[in-house]
């Protein structure tokens, strides 16, 4: 990864997300090194929607579970109902059982 931009590498690790679990912005950048960068990782996601592959962006949250991001997908609704085609009960915004659900990718994979 290291020839790869920032952007690149938060896709990548977006990718590995598990239908019907949720991360953090911050949660990313940490494992990517960069602790500071979680409005980075929101800025790439923003971008995402102009790729020609799929990024599940709708898997990515803020640090309290609260779909922060929603404002970037075609309409009001379509991060919530994204989440909840796979299973992820939302309210209010909020992803329910956040603790729960929530994918920590410097648990769960080794490198990229």
């Amino acid at each position: 990864m290291t020839n790869e931009s920032f952007f690149d590498k938060v896709y990548q690790v977006t990718r590995l997300i598990p239908a019907g679990r949720v991360t953090s912005y911050g949660a990313i950048a940490r494992y990517l090194g960069a602790p500071g960068s979680a409005r980075m990782v929101g800025w790439a996601l923003n971008n995402a929607h102009q790729l020609e592959s799929f990024i599940p962006a709708h898997r990515v949250v803020n640090r309290n579970g609260l779909l922060t991001g929603k404002h970037h997908f075609p309409g009001p609704d379509v991060m919530e109902q994204l989440l909840r085609e796979e299973g992820v009960e939302v309210e209010n915004d909020q992803v329910l059982d956040f603790q729960r659900l929530f994918w920590d990718p410097s648990l769960e994979i080794n490198t990229l």
